[in-house]
């Protein structure tokens, strides 16, 4: 099939970074899409606001959860079907996820709207911020079924050789972010809300273009009359649960953080902890993006059973995420007061506090890259439970532990060594798995 021509070209780092490099910036462009809306919402609104998105935060991480898990794990399982030249029964399972997704998001956007009070009503805050957590929750909602089908979309374009196409979409969907952010901010005095609109419409941009591409027969994977085989989504979802983990955890250790500045520094150092995490976000979209663009050709060669061109693949993507991890951290480093210049003023308390963690957190960089692609490494592989170990044990076992022992030892400074602490101890854990599993896979 003259579609699949790209996976049986050699494995040489040309035709990684082919697949690579669009998803890595299109991950980069998303990672825009929180941050773009932090700036606006620091610099027109104020901190205050800011550290409501922060808030907020894990109740998006749930809907990221569910639909990264359909996505990693179903492209998984499709694009090992279409390595065994199953191409009907692969698009049919396309199909029905798809679908899937759909009924996923409705359900998850009423949920949402039914628990969202008693939620921010919970929290030890003041009543502007709760205010406007409600807002930018509430206006976020209702891009939940695009937002699902934006991060499938993504995954599904780059296993169909559409990578450039995605990439194409991301970077529409950021500027369209951008300049909504200002319109609705600025000129409409919408407010957070108006920051929550300008996000749901730029992740609608993908999911729009993939509804039109997957519905043309000339694409690799395109719509057709779906065969409902819960199999398929039973395998899908332990294929992706360590994505999900990944997600889902995450939003559990921000409340963890949350709740801990809140104990120490109070409001202001949940909005430092908001532009630290911008920072950590942007520079590991690099590694998700390389690892969700090797993620296909992983899949495929597993299910071609070429342990030569698996083996090489491997290789060469770990020096890749070496010389980004050294790239990063030194870039983070140099580039801290100016970065958090960005998002608060020097004279803001918030400035020090920020400048402060980004320096001791930027450490994580050096082994960020490596638990990501490891975890990515074993789904693609369709060995869900150990990625959703590596994934768990990195972001919340390992996490965990180090949120109790760190501040409680060196308060404010503990809570910002937690990250590259635990980063570290799952990268001790990663490498234990590669080594294990390699005679199995080959690789």
């Amino acid at each position: 099939m003259e579609n699949q021509n790209a996976y049986r070209k050699p494995v040489t780092l040309g035709n990684i970074l082919k697949f690579a490099v669009p998803t890595i910036a299109m991950s980069v462009f998303m990672s825009f899409y929180t941050m773009v809306d932090g700036l606006f919402v620091s610099n027109l609104i104020g901190t205050q606001a800011l550290s409501a998105i922060n808030l907020t935060a894990p109740v998006i991480q749930l809907v990221t959860a569910i639909s990264t898990m359909l996505a990693t794990g179903g492209s998984a399982v499709i694009m090992k079907k279409m390595g065994e030249n199953k191409a009907g029964e692969a698009r049919e399972d396309f199909t029905f996820l798809i679908l899937v997704n759909v009924i996923v998001g409705l359900v998850m956007c009423i949920l949402g709207y039914a628990v969202m009070g008693s939620i921010f009503g919970s929290l030890e805050v003041s009543r502007e911020v709760a205010g406007y957590c409600t807002a930018y929750l509430g206006r976020y909602l209702l891009f939940t079924i695009p937002i699902l089908l934006m991060n499938n979309f993504t995954l599904y374009m780059i296993a169909s050789e559409k990578a450039a196409l995605s990439l194409v979409c991301s970077v529409t969907g950021g500027v369209l972010n951008m300049v909504l952010d200002y319109v609705f901010i600025a000129v409409l005095d919408l407010g957070i809300g108006g920051a929550a609109m300008a996000t749901g419409l730029g992740y609608s941009v993908t999911a729009l273009v993939g509804l039109f591409v997957f519905s043309s027969r000339k694409s690799l994977l395109h719509f057709t009359k779906p065969a409902f085989r819960f199999k398929v989504l039973a395998g899908a979802a332990s294929n992706g649960c360590s994505e999900m983990a990944t997600a889902l955890v995450t939003g559990i250790i921000t409340m963890m953080f949350n709740w801990t500045m809140l104990h120490y520094v109070g409001e202001n150092g949940v909005a430092a902890v908001t532009i630290i995490m911008y920072v950590l976000m942007f520079a590991s979209s690099l590694y998700t993006g390389y690892s969700y663009g090797v993620a296909p050709m992983i899949s495929y060669y597993y299910g071609e059973k070429n342990q030569e061109k698996l083996k090489k693949l491997v290789s060469v993507s770990l020096k890749v995420i070496g010389v980004i991890s050294l790239v990063t951290v030194t870039a983070s480093f140099a580039a801290t007061r100016p970065l958090v210049s960005v998002f608060a003023r020097p004279d803001n308390p918030v400035y020090e506090l920020a400048v402060t963690g980004n320096r001791i957190c930027t450490l994580a960089l050096f082994f960020i890259g490596f638990n990501i692609f490891a975890s990515g490494m074993f789904t693609a592989l369709s060995n869900g439970m150990i990625s959703a170990v590596l994934a768990f044990s990195r972001s919340f076992v390992f996490m965990l532990i180090t949120m109790l022992v760190l501040p409680a030892l060196l308060g404010v400074n503990g809570i910002w060594l937690a990250t590259p602490a635990a980063e570290l101890m799952a990268l001790c854990l990663s490498v234990f798995m590669f080594l294990k599993y390699r005679k199995r896979y080959q690789y």
